[in-house]
């Protein structure tokens, strides 16, 4: 693990507490990250491997996970652990976390993994909202709760949950998306109070459109237009994780460069 639970020295427990909540690197830590196979999930997979972590990637799919895991094994300081799990039954989510805890327990999780479907309200089926709750704010809550007896004894462990533009207003078409992104604000804000004198920090980074296969289907007005990349999001999460100082960054908002400011 990246940080010395054993913090020597003379000047009390206070400041060996404050010493170990500090942070400029992560090299050595060990971080999950789910919807690791494609995306922006890959994306971050990949920056933390290459600042030194070892990324367990987590996904519904084998063969994407090996092609993350390939892309960090040729040219990462860290490493990639493949774990396929389905992020939508309880049951799985508890084997994942005993194995990871098994395995040299966590200091971070980014929930990135999510599903949308574009569709008016009166359009949307029952199935596809329970679906997109399920994986959108249900496995992030799953998560969460599993992982903080890890993220406490890590001490400096912390919460990045991809969020959304949606989660600070509706948009049409993607009320079921745009009720799962609030949900998950309001989680994490709630969250991150609970857990803030354990040392646990949870952050939420929101971007708007953002150059995926997901977005391309359901915003197709924007196909060809300046987009935020992945990378974006790797940079701003690489920020929330690399400088943990007395300075605090709850929320990082990202937009278009071509949308109006504010």
């Amino acid at each position: 693990m990246g940080l010395d639970r054993n913090l020597a020295g003379n000047d009390g427990p206070h400041a060996q507490e404050q010493e170990a909540r500090m942070r400029s690197e992560i090299k050595g830590e060990r971080a999950l990250v789910t919807g690791a196979g494609s995306g922006i999930g890959r994306t971050v997979s990949r920056k933390l491997a290459s600042l030194g972590c070892d990324v367990v990637l987590v996904g519904r799919t084998s063969s994407s996970l090996e092609g993350t895991k390939a892309l960090i094994d040729d040219d990462a300081v860290g490493s990639g652990e493949v774990r396929v799990c389905d992020l939508t039954r309880e049951d799985s989510i508890r084997t994942l976390i005993r194995e990871v805890r098994g395995e040299g327990g966590l200091d971070i999780l980014v929930n990135n993994a999510g599903i949308m479907v574009n569709a008016p309200l009166e359009k949307t089926r029952t199935e596809d909202f329970d679906a997109i709750l399920a994986t959108n704010v249900r496995a992030p809550f799953l998560l969460m709760r599993e992982t903080l007896p890890l993220l406490r004894e890590s001490g400096a462990g912390e919460v990045v949950n991809v969020c959304s533009a949606v989660a600070y207003e509706g948009y049409p078409d993607q009320s079921a998306y745009t009720a799962s992104k609030h949900a998950l604000l309001g989680l994490s804000r709630s969250f991150a109070r609970e857990v803030f004198e354990d040392g646990v920090r949870v952050h939420v980074v929101a971007p708007g459109g953002v150059l995926t296969d997901m977005v391309a289907t359901a915003r197709p007005d924007l196909v060809g237009t300046p987009m935020i990349e992945p990378d974006d999001i790797a940079d701003a999460i690489e920020y929330l994780l690399c400088h943990r100082t007395n300075a605090v960054c709850d929320e990082i908002r990202l937009h278009r460069s071509t949308k109006r400011p504010f």
